[in-house]
């Protein structure tokens, strides 16, 4: 039997109800990621390439796509 996920929102969505979060949850095979507005898609990743992602966020060195 799979134990479900316990997802956490980001601080950064200020504990708000909407459809508009980052939601993390941890589980023996990694560290899922989704957007609350569509709660069924999620990835799945290890904590090393997530730390890396979160630096690059955080230094500029990886952006969003223009619009």
């Amino acid at each position: 039997m799979t134990q479900a996920l316990r997802w956490q929102k980001s601080t950064l969505s200020d504990g708000g109800d909407g459809n508009t979060c980052v939601e993390l949850a941890a589980s023996p095979s990694g560290i899922h990621l989704r957007e609350s507005d569509t709660p069924t898609t999620h990835l799945t990743t290890t904590p090393t390439p997530l730390a890396h992602l979160l630096a690059g966020i955080r230094t500029g060195a990886v952006t969003p796509p223009p619009s």
